[in-house]
């Protein structure tokens, strides 16, 4: 695939329905070479003195800010209003250089329903460090406002300016960059970065494209850079450096699917998502755990105590109804997860709100 025969491309793909989604297919030699793809989609408008694309359709509501600050680090900031379930797979052209990292905070509200008929609306956030010639598909749902907050850097950028001062794991960040492509994924594990996240959004959405508000949010993105790791040495990931095909993160991509739409339910096993997959049980496994840093298993279990944490605090469901919302079979089990993972029980924390 080349930037030269994109419109062709996209006339085939863009918004094809395939398994319930949509594709919005993109390219990510670098940012330059994004922009250049997503101009070329019939549903985008440019305002370039606003650094500013949008996109209207009858399937999503979406507008993008891009910022080089220098050659080498830029911030690409991305809100959605998803009308149906859409799945974002990037792309490469091959005639063209690809050497930018793409780091990105993201958080979805979606709407969870109430028994009174109301919706409550709860946030699903994670982090997702990508390489090189790595292509990503992700996978969106309906009815979700998304925002992505993407820092895009070279190596060479990142040399100049981590030091060891800001990054006290910096050369163990440098060697996971001259690893091959790979795409790694974290969940909440930055309360900070809501914070920053919204401050950037807020200098983004003031329009005034000012050198000093170009230099604010040049600081915040580089807070957010640091801020995410800081925290995200949590496990091996990044000593490990483990890289692997497009086929298995697509695959890797398609499991976490599957889970979250069985998110209601007690974990329906590797063995019947790997059948889903098209892939053997034992190498989804381990491509799954050099994803997300969870089993598929552990994976299902973070994201529906997660939710449970947040039904508790935001909601008048009962404890036993959570326990049922949230895949556990019985309250007990799902008390004592809760606890192991929380260090409080569910009807310590909702005393607690009370």
């Amino acid at each position: 695939m080349t930037l030269d025969n994109w419109p062709k491309h996209i006339q085939k793909y863009l918004f094809l329905l395939k398994d319930g989604f949509f594709q919005f297919p993109y390219l990510f030699n670098s940012p330059k070479i994004m922009l250049e793809s997503l101009l070329k989609l019939p549903i985008a408008k440019h305002f370039p003195a606003k650094s500013l694309i949008t996109f209207n359709t009858p399937l999503c509501d979406a507008k993008m800010y891009y910022k080089e600050f220098e050659e080498g680090f830029w911030l690409i900031t991305f809100y959605m209003n998803l009308k149906e379930n859409i799945m974002a797979l990037s792309g490469y052209d091959n005639n063209k250089t690809s050497d930018y990292y793409l780091l990105t905070f993201s958080v979805f509200e979606y709407k969870f329903p109430l028994k009174d008929g109301n919706a409550l609306t709860l946030l699903s956030t994670c982090w997702t460090i990508s390489k090189p010639n790595t292509e990503i598909s992700s996978y969106f749902y309906k009815e979700a406002d998304g925002k992505f907050f993407s820092i895009a850097i070279t190596k060479e950028w990142a040399k100049e300016n981590f030091s060891s001062k800001k990054f006290k794991e910096r050369k163990t960040i440098l060697n996971f960059l001259n690893g091959e492509r790979g795409s790694y994924t974290w969940l909440d594990i930055s309360p900070k970065a809501h914070e920053i996240g919204e401050d950037i959004s807020r200098l983004l959405e003031n329009e005034t494209n000012s050198e000093d508000d170009n230099q604010k949010l040049k600081k915040k993105s580089m807070k957010l850079i640091t801020e995410f790791f800081d925290n995200a040495f949590v496990d091996s990931r990044f000593t490990d450096n483990i890289s692997l095909t497009n086929v298995d993160y697509l695959n890797v991509s398609k499991a976490e699917k599957i889970i979250l739409q069985h998110m209601h339910l007690p974990f329906i096993g590797i063995e019947h998502i790997a059948k889903e997959v098209n892939t053997s049980p034992t190498k989804l496994k381990s491509n799954f755990k050099a994803v997300f840093g969870f089993s598929m298993l552990q994976y299902h279990k973070e994201k529906n105590l997660v939710l449970a944490m947040q039904l508790i605090l935001k909601s008048d469901f009962n404890i036993q109804e959570i326990a049922v919302i949230t895949g556990h079979d019985s309250a007990g089990r799902f008390a004592s997860s809760f606890k192991k993972r929380f260090g409080q029980l569910p009807s310590e924390v909702r005393l607690f709100e009370v």
